[in-house]
């Protein structure tokens, strides 16, 4: 097989991964917007670790389209793989960084996901040099974290408190549950 049939396949490939990636970030969008206007405590969440090299892969992407379409006068379907990565590092990596991190009414935004009041089983708290809420999941064996603003760390407490109180979230203690503890504590 020679790379001009290798290369177009491996790049198609590509482009069908991405193009799922930039599904999902779309859908959190979404998602985001439609929950905006019922935030409890909400926060701009930090920038992805390596950020700033994300947006020069998506400008040089972005200027290896243009030239393969204009200068080599390829054809856009032709470029399927090259187009899903620029929109990827050049729109929906910038994009996901606008979905503000926190409470909502109808659950937690981590630093991975959505996760619904009714799915968490278990919160921990972890203080090193960054305050990280730890979630766990009654259906899913991964723990999401959330990292809280130090400023925001009483508020977050009361608000989990308010949700334990309130029924909607009910922590599943380890070894043999006998009624007596008060869930609130486990916050």
């Amino acid at each position: 097989m020679t790379t001009d049939v290798l290369l177009p396949s491996i790049l198609f490939v590509f482009g069908v991964g991405f193009l799922a990636a930039n599904l999902k970030v779309t859908a959190d969008l979404v998602r985001f917007h439609t929950r905006k206007a019922s935030a409890l405590l909400i926060w701009q969440g930090p920038k992805p670790r390596h950020y700033g090299f994300a947006l020069a892969l998506g400008a040089i992407l972005g200027l290896l389209v243009v030239i393969k379409i204009f200068a080599l006068g390829r054809a856009p379907h032709e470029l399927f793989g090259e187009i899903m990565m620029f929109l990827y590092f050049g729109y929906a990596v910038p994009l996901s960084t606008t979905i503000a991190r926190g409470f909502y009414r109808d659950g937690v935004w981590s630093d991975s996901g959505f996760m619904p009041w009714g799915q968490i089983s278990a919160v921990s708290w972890r203080e090193d040099e960054a305050i990280t809420l730890v979630l766990i999941s009654h259906f899913k064996s991964i723990a999401q974290r959330l990292q809280v603003p130090g400023h925001l760390y009483g508020h977050a407490r009361r608000v989990l408190r308010d949700k334990v109180q309130a029924q909607d979230i009910h922590i599943g203690g380890s070894g043999l549950d006998l009624g007596s503890r008060d869930d609130r504590d486990s916050v």
